[in-house]
């Protein structure tokens, strides 16, 4: 019997006692196969706890990879991990893995959890929600006696807003090039690992190959306003867009601004703008959902009465179709070429790093369906336009995500906020998921 069915037998008056008593009885069998549930108000005040790290005065955290701040918080993550009945242990690419040993140890881990770094002047929800429903997850499995048949794993990535970086390095994906990129705390790739407790020399260890583990979940905000705004309580995300970015170094000619006339300058600056407007053109040139997007720029040698001479920005490219991410590149550089004809500049292309598009595993999808439709939660499948750790995690294995609302569809800025009862939600869902997943177990 449903809430509904118990509503209709309160309101219709109990007939007679021996039917209110069926009733009754029928509502405690059901109670019994009841899904288990986590512990919401211990989440949501971990996330609190959690968004000390890093606090911006403003709201919202900074808490970039390879900070003191990102540290401590991983510190404080483990501690909730060792709460939780597991035990944390650093991998070589600086990632933190929490196990939970299940029932068969001839079957493959299920991994499930995300990250706590943040972009600069972020919120307290991106990548925090689905780290601490995780762990959350484990230690209301334990409290619960549930031992699953596979081996767990709880796993925090580090740096994905950098580059996915620590999940790339499990899938094999980072390359030796992208260690010395530098990232926005100012270390380098190699040396924020090692901050971590990692080895960058011993990356190789931290691999795994393709079918080395039974599946991957993710929980997350949605960071876009679909759900929020339609009133749905859970994404089940269809897939995750594949991502490029490009460093574009434009070379004119510093000279004096008071002394050149404007038909004999180089202007560096002047050829960004247009490749600016150029990507943007170009990008909505066609139907689709792809985006496009220059980010980052600084003119050199940036004084007010120099024409500048160089100028280095960045082109991020986004779609679910790596061809149409392709074909869209060689356009914009293309016409890059010409801007640089008609300014007396050049253009040159450096890749920073690719992430792949990455479809969610409809096996999956199904199991998440079930979940939430078991707790009565409203669903809708979509794409997710926002890169995560998990589009990597689909190299080696199933792969699913679950998103849950963001409030007014603000993510990276401050006042980004996903609703305690939302994250609950999301947190049961992952729980339902992952228990199915191990029924179904495909390795």
């Amino acid at each position: 019997m449903n809430r509904r069915d118990f509503a209709a037998l309160l309101a219709g008056g109990l007939a007679s006692a021996p039917a209110f008593a069926e009733s009754l009885g029928s509502i405690a069998r059901a109670s019994v196969r009841m899904a288990p549930r986590v512990d919401g108000a211990r989440l949501n005040r971990h996330l609190t706890e959690l968004s000390r790290f890093g606090a911006n005065p403003q709201g919202g955290v900074t808490r970039l990879a390879y900070s003191d701040a990102d540290r401590q918080a991983r510190e404080y993550v483990m501690g909730l991990m060792r709460d939780a009945a597991l035990t944390p242990e650093i991998d070589a690419a600086g990632n933190i893995f929490a196990a939970r040993p299940g029932r068969d140890r001839s079957r493959k881990p299920i991994l499930f959890g995300s990250h706590i770094d943040s972009v600069p002047e972020g919120g307290n929800y991106d990548g925090n929600v689905g780290s601490m429903a995780a762990i959350e997850v484990a230690q209301s499995l334990g409290e619960q006696g549930i031992v699953t048949r596979h081996p767990l794993q709880v796993v925090i990535w580090q740096n994905e807003e950098g580059g996915l970086y620590g999940s790339r390095a499990v899938s094999g994906q980072l390359t030796a090039e992208e260690l010395q990129n530098v990232s926005r705390s100012g270390k380098t790739i190699a040396d924020g690992i090692a901050f971590l407790g990692g080895d960058p020399q011993r990356l190789a260890s931290a691999r795994r190959a393709k079918g080395d583990i039974a599946g991957y979940l993710e929980l997350h905000i949605e960071q876009g306003g679909t759900l929020d705004r339609d009133h749905v309580d859970i994404g089940i995300v269809e897939g995750i867009v594949g991502i490029k970015q490009w460093e574009v170094t434009v070379t004119g000619f510093a000279n004096h601004a008071g002394t050149t006339p404007m038909d004999e300058r180089h202007d560096a600056l002047l050829a960004a703008a247009r490749f600016v407007d150029a990507v943007n053109k170009t990008v909505t040139s066609i139907p689709g959902r792809q985006v496009g997007t220059v980010g980052r720029m600084q003119a050199f040698p940036g004084a007010p009465n120099v024409i500048p001479g160089e100028v280095v920005c960045t082109l991020e490219l986004r779609d679910l179709d790596a061809a149409k991410i392709d074909s869209l590149y060689a356009s914009i550089a293309a016409k890059a070429t010409r801007i640089g004809g008609d300014t007396g500049t050049t253009f040159s292309f450096r890749p920073l790093h690719e992430n792949v598009p990455a479809p969610s595993d409809p096996r999956v999808r199904s199991l998440i369906a079930d979940a939430a439709r078991e707790l009565g939660l409203s669903t809708r499948v979509m794409p997710s336009g926002a890169g995560h750790d998990a589009q990597a995690m689909a190299m080696i294995g199933p792969m699913g995500m679950i998103f849950v609302p963001s409030v007014g569809g603000i993510s990276h800025a401050p006042k980004e906020l996903s609703r305690p009862a939302d994250i609950t939600n999301g947190a049961n869902v992952l729980m339902g998921a992952l228990l199915r997943l191990d029924e179904v177990g495909w390795a």
